[in-house]
């Protein structure tokens, strides 16, 4: 066994052996120890969230659980070994080990930080689920953005934690730097600020939600997300238009969503020549249309407005329940067919587009020795 003994690189091929088994072992059972991990923080967190489910946990946090497991494993075990002196050189001054040390301080936070995130990204998809649940659109809203604050300051930590174990940097002292460099960034980008400021202020005061139907300075679209800089609106041409938070603060919004009631507006021009009779008869007969869907339409009112030589102008005017746009064009084209029905059997006919004339031939009543030109 003199061979196991035999030092390669400043390590016994049994270190090597050793340090390679462990190593290979723990590739093939991250996955299992993730899933052991995971199993143990869904135990911990359920206590709270009672409706928490374990499969969707544990999908979401065994990925960077298994390559934490397995990043320290690693670390811990290759420590052990004897750094090889033939490759003790310095590279700008650094020695090898020292950054090769270095790198894997780094690749454990990294690893680390993900887990932190997988875990507030689980956590924000039970708030959002919740939320929809209760039907509080608020609720799902919040969760969104503080999810992604949460992530920014989690990686602004980890970012911490690297330069603090990996590069032994002062972080008080750093800290007190960023401020002052901060203070400066703010001045240069004073529109990033402001954005950021009234995304806390959509939050907080709530003119529109996520899927809300808004119109902002002549742009009409569903709400998509609302985020930490800009709000996304999808259109009708199913373009995606994002607007400033600062600017969706300080226009008017049009939020179509929150309206109680639809309201659509007929207008019908009959013929001047019309019978009252039969324009009395027009009238009750589309109040008994719009009465007739009376699940869908709460009020009505039909009027002549306007009696002119171009014909006779009826008006109707009601309004609907909050129906969606195509329910809305679906129940306004149900009672257009109801009324031009009922105007056929009335026989009442409406004024059309261009001008008609009547030629009268005068002919057979002029005098004989009369000239027509």
């Amino acid at each position: 066994m003199e061979f196991l003994h035999h030092i390669i690189l400043g390590n016994t091929v049994q270190n090597w052996l050793i340090v390679a088994g462990i190593i290979l072992l723990a590739l093939l059972l991250k996955r299992f120890i993730s899933h052991r991990i995971a199993s143990l923080l869904y135990k911990l967190l359920s206590t709270k969230w009672k409706s928490m489910e374990k499969g969707g946990f544990v999908r979401l946090t065994v990925k960077p659980t298994s390559w934490f497991v397995f990043l320290l494993i690693s670390i811990v075990t290759l420590d052990k070994l004897n750094f090889p002196p033939q490759f003790d050189h310095k590279i700008y001054g650094h020695s090898i080990a020292v950054m090769l040390d270095r790198l894997g301080v780094v690749m454990l936070v990294t690893s680390f930080t993900w887990f932190v995130m997988s875990v507030v990204d689980f956590i924000s998809l039970l708030l959002i689920y919740k939320a929809q649940q209760e039907n509080e659109k608020s609720h799902g809203q919040l969760v969104v953005f503080f999810r992604d604050f949460l992530k920014v300051m989690i990686g602004i930590m980890g970012f911490l934690l690297v330069l603090k174990l990996a590069f032994n940097q002062d972080i008080g002292n750093l800290l007190t730097g960023l401020s002052i460099v901060g203070a400066a960034l703010a001045l240069a980008a004073k529109e990033s600020l402001e954005n950021l400021i009234a995304s806390f202020i959509i939050f907080f005061d709530k003119p529109f939600f996520t899927g809300d139907a808004v119109t902002v300075d002549n742009l009409s679209g569903v709400v998509e997300k609302i985020g930490l800089r800009s709000t996304r609106l999808r259109t009708a041409d199913r373009t995606l238009v994002t607007i400033p938070n600062r600017q969706m603060v300080s226009s008017a919004v049009d939020n179509l969503s929150m309206r109680t009631l639809r309201r659509c507006v007929m207008s019908f021009d009959l013929l001047a020549t019309t019978p009252v009779s039969k324009a009395n008869e027009c009238i009750e007969g589309i109040k008994k249309i719009l009465a007739a869907h009376e699940n869908s339409i709460q009020s009505n009112t039909v009027f002549i407005t306007d009696l002119s030589k171009n014909g006779l102008n009826i008006t109707a005017e009601y309004f609907t329940i909050p129906f969606t746009l195509l329910e809305f064009n679906q129940l306004r084209q149900e009672v257009y067919i109801h009324i031009m029905k009922m105007m056929e059997e009335l026989k009442i006919e409406l004024v059309s587009a261009g001008n008609t004339i009547k030629v009268v031939n005068t002919a057979a009543t002029a005098p004989k020795d009369s000239t027509i030109l």
